[in-house]
């Protein structure tokens, strides 16, 4: 069974979390994330419980309680969606700036938004002529 885990203290080490749960059954992974830049918890974390009868007796127990100073909230995990937008042709993303099916990023003149009126065209620089004063 996955467990979902938020409000979980930035300071918590994934072993404090392991040892949280390992208390209420068998604990098969338990893992904070992290941002991939800064490297910092996210504040959330997964806990993989092999025993389903465990990983809900865990949860029961451990929703509210707290860890390292924070009330952590408990539930099932959801499973992981494959993508947020529609597809395009081609099977590709095409929302949020993604490569169309013309290796465009599809936002043309309007940005994207079809409810956005298109950009208005740019002035022409004007045309410098220069006039020679000559003797006539």
């Amino acid at each position: 069974m996955n467990i979902y885990v938020s409000n979980i203290s930035y300071t918590a080490t994934d072993e404090a979390l392991q040892e949280a749960f390992a208390a209420h059954g068998t604990v098969e992974s338990a893992r904070i994330i992290r941002d991939r830049l800064s490297g910092r918890s996210r504040g959330f974390g997964f806990v993989e419980m092999p025993n389903e009868e465990e990983g809900r007796k865990a949860i029961e127990a451990l929703a509210g309680a707290d860890l390292m100073g924070r009330a952590i909230s408990v539930r099932e995990a959801r499973p992981k969606e494959e993508g947020n937008g529609e597809k395009g042709e081609k099977g590709e993303r095409t929302d949020r700036g993604e490569k169309g099916q013309n290796g465009s990023r599809g936002q043309g003149q309007n940005g994207g938004n079809p409810n956005r009126p298109p950009r208005p065209e740019k002035p022409k620089e004007p045309e410098i002529v220069v006039i020679q004063r000559g003797m006539y």
